[in-house]
């Protein structure tokens, strides 16, 4: 499912999704195993200047980071493909559950995201998979 999203990525398909991955971490505070799988992320993809760009973009205003990303993502994924969009999604609902868990806050905020890209049924019948 995930094919697209391979070290060749560019570097404005890294910044969204490290963005993506981001914000959704730091929906109710960034903890240090969520701090470790973003780095992860990053040293996976070549994409620690994308990693800071999110930082930077998140830090400029925390408390309305989730919004200014949903705006800045939503112009980017909604000119993806249907499966491309539910992959980076898919994506972070994978990443939340390697650190054990995924909050309600979390959650919420995917499906935000989901229904803001249309794919938000699509989103929910993976998550029952």
């Amino acid at each position: 499912m995930h094919k697209f999203l391979l070290p060749n990525m560019t570097s404005e398909e890294k910044k969204a999704y490290l963005l993506l991955k981001s914000v959704i971490f730091h929906y109710h505070g960034l903890d240090e195993d969520e701090q470790k799988i973003l780095d992860e992320t990053a040293d996976n993809l070549s994409a620690h200047k994308e990693l800071e760009w999110a930082n930077e973009f998140i830090s400029e205003d925390y408390y309305t980071a989730f919004d200014r990303a949903r705006d800045y993502l939503r112009d980017i994924m909604n000119g993806l493909a249907k499966e491309e969009r539910l992959s980076y999604l898919s994506m972070v609902w994978d990443a939340n559950n390697k650190k054990g868990y995924i909050s309600e806050m979390e959650a919420t905020a995917m499906l935000k995201l989901a229904k803001d890209w249309q794919i938000e049924r699509d989103l929910i019948e993976m998550i029952k998979r």
